[in-house]
């Protein structure tokens, strides 16, 4: 059974993903961008389908996941909806092969040896896998990602791989409440996407930003920001977490 906190009044998905579609679009015009330059990508674990469906009717297409086996559940209750699929999990070896046959994009790679199962494991005839390499630019002992300086050799291998397209960097930097804070870490990662297009890449996304603090992305230039609580409320407890 699922629960949700006694003092949470639920709240409908379209009503959520409006405020939400506002908040980016009020976020881009206050920093001069463009707001449709700007992917909202619905993270929907613990969610069930019955939610991310009441998404897509409210014109949400793009839907990320961080945990496998339940991401491939809805998969299966949403195949008749064309939506596109997100892997922003850390990612394990054995789980690769699911993930290349399933996703559209991953947004979690810091390793050359998962990039090269993913790319070995991609079907043919499919397009190539859209990737991004995760930054632990916090520095965080507990967080998934590469370290800056592993960047340049991390791109390179994957530029070489025929059947993932590297499309830019992700980070999951460490929370805060003030606003300058929130995007100092931000603006480091446009910084470390900029300096690989120096180098001779063409990387054109900056995944960033979530729903405490989507507006500091936003400010430092992310072309997608990942939001769950804001689209579908608390996560749900009783859900099975399987990586």
């Amino acid at each position: 059974m699922y629960s949700t906190p006694h003092d949470e009044v639920p709240q409908d998905v379209a009503e959520r993903l409006a405020r939400t579609r506002s908040r980016i679009g009020d976020a881009a015009r206050r920093f001069g961008r463009d707001p449709q330059s700007i992917t909202l990508l619905a993270v929907s674990k613990t969610q069930p389908a019955m939610r991310l469906r009441e998404a897509w009717q409210a014109g949400q297409r793009c839907f990320g996941e961080s945990y496998l086996q339940e991401a491939l559940s809805k998969l299966r209750a949403l195949e008749d909806l064309p939506a596109q699929w997100h892997f922003i999990g850390p990612i394990q070896g054995n789980k690769t092969k699911a993930i290349a046959e399933n996703f559209d994009w991953v947004h979690s790679i810091d390793r050359l040896k998962i990039a090269r199962r993913l790319n070995d494991q991609r079907p043919a005839g499919r397009a190539p896998l859209q990737v991004c390499l995760q930054v632990n630019i916090s520095g965080e002992p507990s967080k998934s990602g590469a370290t800056r300086e592993q960047l340049g050799e991390l791109a390179a291998g994957i530029q070489r791989l025929p059947a993932l397209r590297l499309r830019g960097l992700m980070t999951l930097p460490a929370p805060s409440g003030d606003f300058e804070a929130q995007r100092r870490p931000f603006r480091e990662l446009r910084d470390a996407l900029e300096a690989l297009n120096r180098r001779g890449l063409a990387l054109d996304t900056l995944s960033m930003g979530m729903s405490g603090d989507l507006e500091a992305a936003i400010a430092e230039g992310a072309t997608v920001v990942r939001v769950g609580t804001g689209i579908f409320g608390p996560r749900r407890t009783g859900t099975p977490r399987v990586p």
